[in-house]
Protein backbone atom coordinates (compact mmCIF):
# COMPACT_ATOMS: atom_id res chain seq x y z
CA UNK A 1 0.00 0.00 0.00
CA UNK A 2 1.68 3.50 -1.15
CA UNK A 3 1.46 6.13 1.46
CA UNK A 4 0.12 9.13 0.17
CA UNK A 5 2.45 11.59 -0.12
CA UNK A 6 2.52 16.20 0.13
CA UNK A 7 5.61 18.14 -2.15
CA UNK A 8 6.22 21.49 -1.23
CA UNK A 9 7.98 22.61 -4.70
CA UNK A 10 9.99 25.42 -3.56
CA UNK A 11 12.35 27.74 -5.26
CA UNK A 12 15.00 27.34 -3.11
CA UNK A 13 13.95 24.14 -1.03
CA UNK A 14 11.71 21.18 -1.81
CA UNK A 15 9.61 19.01 1.47
CA UNK A 16 8.39 15.80 0.99
CA UNK A 17 5.61 14.97 4.14
CA UNK A 18 4.65 11.27 4.08
CA UNK A 19 0.79 10.56 5.16
CA UNK A 20 1.51 8.65 8.89
CA UNK A 21 5.11 9.37 8.93
CA UNK A 22 5.50 13.72 8.39
CA UNK A 23 8.36 15.20 7.23
CA UNK A 24 10.86 12.59 5.58
CA UNK A 25 12.76 14.64 2.69
CA UNK A 26 14.28 18.39 3.17
CA UNK A 27 16.44 19.34 0.58
CA UNK A 28 17.68 22.34 -1.60
CA UNK A 29 16.01 22.60 -5.08
CA UNK A 30 18.59 22.18 -7.05
CA UNK A 31 19.75 19.39 -9.55
CA UNK A 32 23.37 18.71 -11.18
CA UNK A 33 23.60 17.94 -14.66
CA UNK A 34 26.17 16.20 -17.11
CA UNK A 35 25.42 18.46 -20.17
CA UNK A 36 26.92 16.15 -22.34
CA UNK A 37 25.43 12.90 -22.04
CA UNK A 38 22.31 14.61 -20.05
CA UNK A 39 23.08 12.14 -16.96
CA UNK A 40 21.67 13.37 -13.63
CA UNK A 41 24.74 13.64 -10.98
CA UNK A 42 23.06 14.53 -7.95
CA UNK A 43 20.28 16.24 -6.26
CA UNK A 44 19.73 18.37 -3.59
CA UNK A 45 22.73 19.02 -0.64
CA UNK A 46 25.11 17.21 -2.55
CA UNK A 47 24.13 19.67 -5.98
CA UNK A 48 24.03 22.64 -3.49
CA UNK A 49 27.56 22.12 -2.89
CA UNK A 50 28.10 21.98 -6.46
CA UNK A 51 27.07 25.24 -7.34
CA UNK A 52 29.74 27.59 -9.02
CA UNK A 53 32.09 25.17 -8.19
CA UNK A 54 31.84 22.26 -11.43
CA UNK A 55 34.21 22.57 -14.55
CA UNK A 56 32.32 22.96 -17.71
CA UNK A 57 30.49 20.38 -18.53
CA UNK A 58 28.73 19.77 -15.38
CA UNK A 59 25.94 22.76 -14.46
CA UNK A 60 24.16 22.71 -11.20
CA UNK A 61 20.74 24.55 -11.91
CA UNK A 62 17.34 25.40 -10.19
CA UNK A 63 15.06 24.56 -11.97
CA UNK A 64 12.38 26.93 -10.40
CA UNK A 65 13.01 30.57 -10.65
CA UNK A 66 11.31 33.19 -9.51
CA UNK A 67 8.33 30.97 -8.55
CA UNK A 68 7.85 30.06 -12.14
CA UNK A 69 9.26 26.42 -13.76
CA UNK A 70 12.38 27.61 -15.88
CA UNK A 71 12.73 23.82 -17.11
CA UNK A 72 9.96 21.75 -17.32
CA UNK A 73 11.85 18.38 -18.54
CA UNK A 74 14.72 18.88 -15.06
CA UNK A 75 11.62 19.97 -12.95
CA UNK A 76 9.98 16.24 -13.67
CA UNK A 77 13.37 14.50 -13.57
CA UNK A 78 13.73 16.11 -10.02
CA UNK A 79 9.95 15.18 -9.27
CA UNK A 80 10.80 11.80 -10.48
CA UNK A 81 13.68 11.29 -8.35
CA UNK A 82 12.20 12.80 -5.56
CA UNK A 83 9.69 10.22 -5.27
CA UNK A 84 12.02 7.16 -6.09
CA UNK A 85 13.78 8.54 -2.86
CA UNK A 86 10.90 7.87 -0.91
CA UNK A 87 10.29 5.13 -2.08
CA UNK A 88 7.66 5.47 -4.95
CA UNK A 89 7.56 2.35 -7.74
CA UNK A 90 4.99 1.57 -10.58
CA UNK A 91 3.43 -0.46 -8.14
CA UNK A 92 3.43 1.83 -5.56
CA UNK A 93 1.10 4.50 -6.71
CA UNK A 94 0.44 7.33 -3.94
CA UNK A 95 -1.65 10.34 -4.10
CA UNK A 96 0.06 12.99 -4.10
CA UNK A 97 -0.68 16.86 -3.46
CA UNK A 98 1.96 19.56 -4.66
CA UNK A 99 2.44 23.32 -3.07
CA UNK A 100 2.70 25.86 -5.69
CA UNK A 101 2.68 29.37 -6.14
CA UNK A 102 -0.62 31.23 -6.53
CA UNK A 103 0.37 33.25 -9.33
CA UNK A 104 0.93 29.58 -11.55
CA UNK A 105 -0.18 29.98 -14.81
CA UNK A 106 -2.10 27.06 -16.72
CA UNK A 107 0.26 25.94 -18.66
CA UNK A 108 2.95 26.00 -15.53
CA UNK A 109 -0.20 24.05 -13.62
CA UNK A 110 -0.75 21.08 -16.04
CA UNK A 111 3.55 20.54 -16.23
CA UNK A 112 3.56 20.01 -12.52
CA UNK A 113 0.47 17.72 -12.26
CA UNK A 114 1.68 15.87 -15.72
CA UNK A 115 5.48 15.32 -14.20
CA UNK A 116 3.53 13.74 -10.89
CA UNK A 117 1.75 11.19 -12.65
CA UNK A 118 4.59 10.46 -15.24
CA UNK A 119 6.91 9.69 -12.17
CA UNK A 120 4.73 7.29 -10.61
CA UNK A 121 1.38 9.35 -8.75
CA UNK A 122 -1.73 7.69 -9.28
CA UNK A 123 -3.56 11.11 -8.82
CA UNK A 124 -1.69 14.69 -8.15
CA UNK A 125 -3.89 17.54 -7.03
CA UNK A 126 -2.18 21.47 -6.31
CA UNK A 127 -2.66 23.81 -3.06
CA UNK A 128 -1.72 26.99 -3.25
CA UNK A 129 1.32 27.90 -1.04
CA UNK A 130 -0.61 30.12 1.20
CA UNK A 131 -3.67 28.44 1.53
CA UNK A 132 -1.50 25.67 2.59
CA UNK A 133 0.66 27.97 4.91
CA UNK A 134 -2.58 28.80 6.57
CA UNK A 135 -3.63 25.15 7.10
CA UNK A 136 -0.23 24.52 8.52
CA UNK A 137 -0.53 27.91 10.94
CA UNK A 138 -3.84 26.06 12.25
CA UNK A 139 -5.17 29.04 11.28
CA UNK A 140 -9.52 28.90 11.10
CA UNK A 141 -9.55 29.50 7.66
CA UNK A 142 -13.30 27.96 7.24
CA UNK A 143 -14.80 30.69 9.35
CA UNK A 144 -15.92 34.15 8.26
CA UNK A 145 -12.54 35.70 9.65
CA UNK A 146 -9.83 37.05 7.87
CA UNK A 147 -6.69 35.20 7.85
CA UNK A 148 -3.60 37.03 6.34
CA UNK A 149 -0.79 34.96 5.55
CA UNK A 150 2.55 36.55 4.51
CA UNK A 151 5.07 33.96 2.55
CA UNK A 152 8.51 35.02 1.80
CA UNK A 153 10.06 32.21 -0.56
CA UNK A 154 13.35 32.15 -2.51
CA UNK A 155 11.51 33.45 -5.99
CA UNK A 156 8.61 34.83 -4.85
CA UNK A 157 6.67 36.64 -1.75
CA UNK A 158 3.19 35.86 -1.44
CA UNK A 159 0.88 38.29 1.00
CA UNK A 160 -2.51 36.64 1.37
CA UNK A 161 -6.12 37.14 2.71
CA UNK A 162 -8.40 33.56 3.49
CA UNK A 163 -12.17 33.30 4.75
CA UNK A 164 -14.42 30.70 4.55
CA UNK A 165 -12.27 28.53 2.78
CA UNK A 166 -11.06 30.74 -0.32
CA UNK A 167 -8.30 33.42 -0.48
CA UNK A 168 -10.20 36.65 -0.66
CA UNK A 169 -7.71 38.93 -1.61
CA UNK A 170 -4.18 38.22 -2.95
CA UNK A 171 -0.89 40.00 -4.06
CA UNK A 172 1.94 38.29 -5.42
CA UNK A 173 5.73 39.51 -6.45
CA UNK A 174 8.12 37.54 -8.20
CA UNK A 175 10.68 38.77 -5.21
CA UNK A 176 12.43 36.32 -2.42
CA UNK A 177 15.24 35.79 -1.12
CA UNK A 178 17.30 35.17 -3.81
CA UNK A 179 16.89 38.83 -4.81
CA UNK A 180 18.43 39.66 -1.26
CA UNK A 181 21.17 37.43 -2.34
CA UNK A 182 20.89 38.91 -5.31
CA UNK A 183 21.21 42.21 -4.33
CA UNK A 184 24.32 41.58 -1.44
CA UNK A 185 26.38 40.37 -4.88
CA UNK A 186 25.85 43.57 -6.75
CA UNK A 187 26.97 45.70 -3.68
CA UNK A 188 29.82 43.86 -3.26
CA UNK A 189 30.65 44.05 -6.88
CA UNK A 190 30.04 47.52 -7.03
CA UNK A 191 31.20 48.80 -3.65
CA UNK A 192 34.15 46.75 -2.80
CA UNK A 193 35.41 45.27 -6.07
CA UNK A 194 35.40 41.79 -5.49
CA UNK A 195 33.26 38.89 -6.93
CA UNK A 196 31.58 36.75 -4.62
CA UNK A 197 29.18 33.48 -5.57
CA UNK A 198 25.40 33.01 -4.51
CA UNK A 199 26.19 30.74 -1.69
CA UNK A 200 28.85 33.05 -0.07
CA UNK A 201 26.11 36.05 -0.52
CA UNK A 202 23.19 33.96 1.49
CA UNK A 203 26.19 33.14 4.41
CA UNK A 204 26.53 36.75 4.07
CA UNK A 205 22.81 37.35 4.50
CA UNK A 206 22.36 34.90 7.77
CA UNK A 207 25.67 36.04 9.44
CA UNK A 208 24.58 40.07 9.54
CA UNK A 209 21.50 40.46 7.33
CA UNK A 210 18.73 42.53 8.29
CA UNK A 211 15.79 44.88 7.27
CA UNK A 212 16.00 47.03 10.30
CA UNK A 213 18.78 47.90 13.26
CA UNK A 214 18.88 44.99 15.82
CA UNK A 215 20.47 44.67 19.05
CA UNK A 216 24.65 42.94 18.90
CA UNK A 217 24.94 43.85 15.29
CA UNK A 218 28.40 42.82 14.30
CA UNK A 219 31.01 42.99 11.23
CA UNK A 220 31.87 40.00 8.96
CA UNK A 221 34.78 39.30 6.86
CA UNK A 222 33.83 38.10 3.22
CA UNK A 223 35.89 36.72 0.35
CA UNK A 224 35.92 36.39 -2.88
CA UNK A 225 37.67 37.70 -6.40
CA UNK A 226 39.20 40.96 -7.14
CA UNK A 227 37.48 42.06 -10.19
CA UNK A 228 41.08 44.42 -11.22
CA UNK A 229 43.74 41.65 -9.97
CA UNK A 230 41.90 38.53 -10.40
CA UNK A 231 43.54 37.60 -7.19
CA UNK A 232 41.56 36.85 -3.73
CA UNK A 233 40.72 39.13 -1.69
CA UNK A 234 38.72 40.31 1.52
CA UNK A 235 37.09 42.48 2.92
CA UNK A 236 35.26 43.21 5.98
CA UNK A 237 31.02 44.26 5.66
CA UNK A 238 28.83 45.87 8.41
CA UNK A 239 25.27 45.50 8.88
CA UNK A 240 24.56 48.83 7.46
CA UNK A 241 26.15 48.44 4.52
CA UNK A 242 24.22 45.15 4.12
CA UNK A 243 20.85 46.92 5.10
CA UNK A 244 21.49 49.36 2.52
CA UNK A 245 22.25 46.78 -0.23
CA UNK A 246 19.09 44.92 0.67
CA UNK A 247 16.65 47.90 0.92
CA UNK A 248 14.83 47.86 -2.31
CA UNK A 249 14.10 44.30 -2.05
CA UNK A 250 12.48 44.47 1.40
CA UNK A 251 10.80 47.24 -0.02
CA UNK A 252 9.30 45.69 -2.43
CA UNK A 253 8.29 43.33 0.01
CA UNK A 254 6.77 45.46 2.41
CA UNK A 255 4.62 47.09 -0.06
CA UNK A 256 3.25 44.02 -1.49
CA UNK A 257 1.71 43.22 2.23
CA UNK A 258 0.71 46.96 1.32
CA UNK A 259 -1.24 46.41 -1.41
CA UNK A 260 -2.92 43.18 -0.04
CA UNK A 261 -4.48 45.11 2.97
CA UNK A 262 -5.64 47.20 0.88
CA UNK A 263 -7.37 44.84 -0.99
CA UNK A 264 -8.95 43.12 1.43
CA UNK A 265 -12.61 43.95 2.37
CA UNK A 266 -13.62 46.47 5.00
CA UNK A 267 -15.29 44.34 7.58
CA UNK A 268 -11.51 41.90 7.89
CA UNK A 269 -9.34 44.81 8.54
CA UNK A 270 -10.82 44.79 12.24
CA UNK A 271 -9.66 40.89 12.30
CA UNK A 272 -5.95 41.91 10.71
CA UNK A 273 -5.63 44.16 13.85
CA UNK A 274 -6.76 41.89 16.66
CA UNK A 275 -5.75 38.44 15.15
CA UNK A 276 -2.07 39.47 13.72
CA UNK A 277 -1.03 38.49 10.15
CA UNK A 278 1.01 34.99 9.55
CA UNK A 279 4.85 35.06 8.72
CA UNK A 280 6.08 31.78 6.45
CA UNK A 281 8.96 30.81 4.45
CA UNK A 282 12.31 30.87 4.84
CA UNK A 283 12.36 34.91 3.69
CA UNK A 284 10.51 35.64 7.01
CA UNK A 285 14.18 34.53 8.98
CA UNK A 286 15.14 37.76 7.79
CA UNK A 287 16.44 39.88 11.07
CA UNK A 288 14.28 42.51 11.88
CA UNK A 289 11.55 41.63 8.74
CA UNK A 290 8.92 41.17 10.83
CA UNK A 291 9.49 44.50 12.76
CA UNK A 292 9.69 46.52 9.71
CA UNK A 293 6.43 44.88 8.15
CA UNK A 294 4.87 45.98 11.65
CA UNK A 295 5.73 49.34 11.58
CA UNK A 296 4.70 50.18 8.23
CA UNK A 297 1.74 48.34 8.29
CA UNK A 298 0.68 49.18 11.80
CA UNK A 299 -0.72 45.21 11.75
CA UNK A 300 0.37 43.00 14.27
CA UNK A 301 2.97 40.45 12.83
CA UNK A 302 3.34 37.12 14.45
CA UNK A 303 6.31 34.64 13.41
CA UNK A 304 5.25 30.87 13.09
CA UNK A 305 6.92 28.36 14.78
CA UNK A 306 8.04 26.51 12.04
CA UNK A 307 8.63 28.96 9.04
CA UNK A 308 10.32 26.39 6.84
CA UNK A 309 7.79 23.88 7.31
CA UNK A 310 4.50 25.62 7.75
CA UNK A 311 3.23 25.18 4.17
CA UNK A 312 3.99 21.35 3.46
CA UNK A 313 2.65 20.46 7.19
CA UNK A 314 -0.36 22.24 5.72
CA UNK A 315 -0.60 20.06 2.61
CA UNK A 316 0.61 17.01 5.07
CA UNK A 317 -2.97 17.95 6.79
CA UNK A 318 -4.89 18.06 3.53
CA UNK A 319 -2.98 14.51 2.51
CA UNK A 320 -4.26 13.28 6.31
CA UNK A 321 -7.81 14.26 5.85
CA UNK A 322 -7.84 13.74 1.91
CA UNK A 323 -11.54 13.21 1.80
CA UNK A 324 -12.57 16.24 4.43
CA UNK A 325 -10.19 18.61 3.01
CA UNK A 326 -10.24 18.47 -0.78
CA UNK A 327 -11.79 20.94 -1.63
CA UNK A 328 -8.74 23.51 -0.42
CA UNK A 329 -7.23 22.25 -3.95
CA UNK A 330 -6.90 24.40 -6.62
CA UNK A 331 -9.21 22.83 -9.09
CA UNK A 332 -11.54 22.31 -6.31
CA UNK A 333 -12.86 26.11 -5.97
CA UNK A 334 -13.18 27.22 -8.88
Amino acid sequence: MARDLAIDLGTANTLVYMKGRGIVLNEPSVIALNRQTGEVLATGHEAWHMIGRTPGYIVAVRPLRGGAITDFDVTERMIRLLLQRVGVSRFTRPKVVICVPSAITEVERRAVTDAARRAGAADAQLIEQPMAAAIGAQLPIDEPVGNMVIDIGGGTSETAVISLGGIVALEAVRVGSFDIDAAIQNYVRREHGIAIGERTAEEIKKAIGSAAPTPDEVEAEVSGRDLMMGLPKTVVLTPEEIRYAIDDVVTQIVQSVVRCLAKAPAELAQDFLVRGMYLVGGGGLLRGLADRIQRETQVPVLMSNMPLEAVVLGAGHCIENYDALKRMFMGQRR
